[in-house]
């Protein structure tokens, strides 16, 4: 039997719940095992749900699945909302403390869950506590193993003569995590590696962890048999890293040679940003060295603004942003495109409209992005499915808008932003730089900034160059950028700016716009960080001997039509995968292809969708048991 198990721990948002996840992830990684992780969290800084699911293989994954095999609460919560998700054969790991809690007294949760969860376990003749969804979880099959932690600190506290242990209740998450890990049978070496890495910087407070994390481990392995999921030994696969998601585009910028981001905190874009500030100076090789300028502004127009301005410089610059700070910086989007400044935008797309769900799933914006600011203006409008991705993407967005000397918008989301996983260790060496047409010297004097060119782009100086003054305005402009309203000169200007969207379509790789995975009579179309769910899901069917094709649009605007089309010219079923209501890339789809998508797999609770939603959705669809519109909704 092959590895494949869920671990999943929850608890009030600020308890240690991410803290005790990358413990485990970190752990898994080191011994071996691919990693998936995935957090999901409310906009609270403290009290409310939060909760990391962490799949671990011993073969390749790309995202997470519906059940769960071995759960930590330490909280009631935690018990509520995710008991029915443990399969039969798996195990509840939860503090024994709770077991009298009532659902009336769990005052976090909302009243259209409690409405439901009282409306289960009243079909299952069951007491409205944390007691009677055990009894519900105990009757499928699950184990339980209840622990007091309270009691762990306590004999611990006696047994090192420390009793301030007692009330360390912020260290749940590590008992939950050592009960965990000698529950499966994993070695305890690595836990404490693990917690003296992560704590390497408060020593005291390391040894304090590792302390607890001993006698919970042992107190696990002498009270509790292994479960039924526990992980067969792995071999370590070499140049495998584990890492987060906003990790991958921050060390992308910082290879690619950006050395100047503005930014405003918004969620979940701001980790990138911090990540930047606190590993400013990376020296790649020896003629890449180099540190990236990272400036909190006062808002999101400004971090534009200001990204705009390190450009004029010719300094690869940008910013990175979610939808609503992306919708202030719609104006400016239209002063650099008209100046043909070369910028790149990271958007992490979470749920709108408006605020929305702060920190939740979306990938809302695909067409706000393609049609954001008034007026025509070129932009690229490019996607990454996967964090590993997102890195080498990075770099071929940057030299996208130096080559083209247009704004590159590059599309992310939560989901990537939040995911932990296990790849191959990023290779710079497969990084380029190309600056286009950026000067060194200006030859050609008098010098025109906008000067009309065989190919429509001009050569670029940079503030400060000798001979090379431009000038710059929102106005339309001659060549040399100066104001000019007269009617031949503005179809001169909008045919050189305009005409780029053939010759992006022309200079960027095939395999940079679309890759295929493979064509088969049914189809699926998608972007983004659906990609990991989608590939797993037809592995599945894969089992089944059945057989499902796939494509992953990652130029969008540009729209690929010529190639999309002959791709799927002999596809019979068209199936949309996405998170978002309307279906954003069918409408995309018919608008250039003039085809309608046969069938919509899509998810707007701001929930990333799982590779088990995915399978089953396209179960009923190759079964003709399918909507047109089949609307996931897993996740708590």
């Amino acid at each position: 039997m092959n590895t494949d198990l869920t671990w999943l721990i929850g608890g009030p948002q600020g308890s240690g719940v991410e803290s005790g996840a990358n413990i485990f992830s970190k752990v898994c990684a080191g011994i071996g095992y691919q990693v998936f992780g995935k957090r999901e969290f409310y906009s609270n800084i403290k009290g409310e749900h939060s909760y990391f699911a962490v799949r671990i293989s011993d073969k390749k994954i790309h995202s997470n699945v519906n059940d769960v095999h071995l759960m930590v609460a330490f909280d009631g919560e935690t018990i509520f909302r995710h008991a029915d998700e443990v399969v039969e054969g798996g195990a509840i790991i939860y503090d024994s403390d709770l077991e009298e809690t009532k659902i009336d007294e769990v005052h976090t949760l909302d009243i259209y869950f409690k409405s439901r969860l009282e409306k289960y376990l009243e079909s299952k003749n069951k007491e409205f506590s944390i007691k009677g969804i055990l009894e519900t979880a105990k009757e499928r099959g699950v184990t339980l193993l209840p622990v007091s932690f309270r009691e762990i600190l306590s004999k611990l506290a006696e047994d090192t003569n420390n009793p301030k242990l007692k009330g360390m209740i912020r260290m749940f998450n590590v008992i939950g995590v050592s009960l965990s890990l000698g529950i499966l049978g994993l070695d305890s070496k690595p836990l404490l590696d693990s917690i003296e890495s992560i704590f390497s910087k408060k020593p005291k407070v390391a040894e304090i962890n590792k302390q607890v994390a001993n006698y919970a481990y042992n107190y696990a392995t002498a009270k509790f048999d292994k479960i039924n999921f526990s992980p067969n030994s792995v071999s370590k696969e070499p140049n495998t890293i584990l890492v987060q998601g906003h990790q991958g585009t921050a060390i992308g910028k910082m290879v690619c040679g950006c050395r100047f981001q503005p930014y405003y905190p918004i969620t979940p874009a701001s980790d990138e940003s911090v990540y930047l500030e606190s590993n400013e100076i990376l020296n790649v090789k020896e003629d890449r060295p180099g540190s990236t300028v990272v400036v909190q502004t006062e808002d999101e127009i400004s971090a534009i603004g200001m990204m705009i301005g390190g450009a004029l410089t010719g300094t690869r610059s940008s910013t990175c942003t979610s939808g609503p700070g992306f919708s202030l910086m719609a104006e400016a989007l239209g002063w650099a495109g008209i100046n043909e400044v070369p910028v790149v935008i990271t958007n992490y797309q979470r749920s709108g409209p408006s605020t929305g769900l702060p920190t939740r799933h979306g990938q809302d914006d695909l067409l706000f992005a393609i049609n954001a600011g008034h007026g025509e203006f070129p932009r690229i409008v490019y996607a990454s499915g996967a964090i590993e991705e997102s890195f080498y993407d990075t770099g071929k967005c940057f030299n996208f808008a130096d080559i083209f000397q247009v704004p590159v918008i590059h599309l992310l989301d939560k989901f990537i932003a939040s995911s932990v996983i296990t790849c191959k260790r990023f290779d710079p060496e497969k990084v380029t730089i190309d600056r286009g047409k950026l000067l060194d010297k200006i030859k050609q004097k008098p010098y025109k900034r906008f000067e009309q060119t065989s190919d429509g782009i001009s050569p670029r100086s940079k503030l400060g160059l000798e001979d090379g003054i431009f000038w710059n305005t929102g106005d339309e402009s001659d060549e040399y950028g100066h104001i000019s309203e007269d009617p031949y000169m503005r179809i001169q200007m909008m045919d050189k700016r305009l005409s780029r969207f053939d010759l992006i379509l022309n200079q960027i790789p095939k395999e940079d716009q679309v890759v295929s995975f493979g064509m088969a009579d049914h189809c699926i179309i998608s972007w983004g960080s659906t990609k990991g769910p989608i590939l797993d899901a037809i592995d599945m069917l894969k089992k089944e001997n059945i057989n499902v094709g796939f494509i992953q649009i990652k130029l969008l605007h540009p729209f690929p039509t010529e190639y999309v089309k002959s791709l799927l010219k002999d596809v019979k079923t068209i199936i949309d995968v996405e998170a978002n209501h309307t279906g954003q890339l069918g409408i995309l789809f018919k608008q250039n292809l003039g085809r309608d998508v046969d069938y919509f797999i899509l998810k707007y609770t701001g929930r990333s969708m799982t590779s088990t939603e995915i399978y089953d959705s396209l179960k009923k669809i190759l079964g003709n048991k399918a909507k047109k519109r089949e609307i996931l909704t897993h996740g708590a």
